[in-house]
């Protein structure tokens, strides 16, 4: 049992730094602010979600009792990054900030 759980706890850790990695990546290297932000809200916050599921997992496994904290620390996650990635874009828009020349169509132009 105890190296089922270990396995899958690797697992999580290695697909959360994975991803947590690919985000931090896309956030440095991709070129305007529009698709800047995709690296952060989705990539990064799977990858955070893998990690404190991990530890979910772990702390679960080794108290035997459902830990809460780690619970409502993904409930937060998962429910603020949308959020806070729509009113980083909306506040661009109302900036006008610039775009790459392949960006297709201005939605908030209509």
């Amino acid at each position: 049992m105890a190296m089922a759980v270990e396995i899958l706890v690797s697992f999580l850790i290695l697909t959360g730094a994975t991803f947590t990695l690919i985000g931090s990546i896309g956030l440095v290297r991709l070129q305007d602010f529009y698709t800047r932000l995709h690296g952060p809200t989705k990539a990064t916050t799977l990858g955070v979600g893998s990690i404190i599921l991990a530890s979910l997992v772990f702390f679960t496994a080794k108290t035997g009792v459902l830990s809460v904290h780690e619970v409502l620390i993904t409930l937060f996650l998962f429910i603020t990054a949308p959020v806070s990635a729509h009113l980083l874009a909306k506040a661009a828009m109302h900036r006008q900030e610039k775009k790459v020349k392949n960006t297709h169509g201005e939605p908030w132009g209509q």
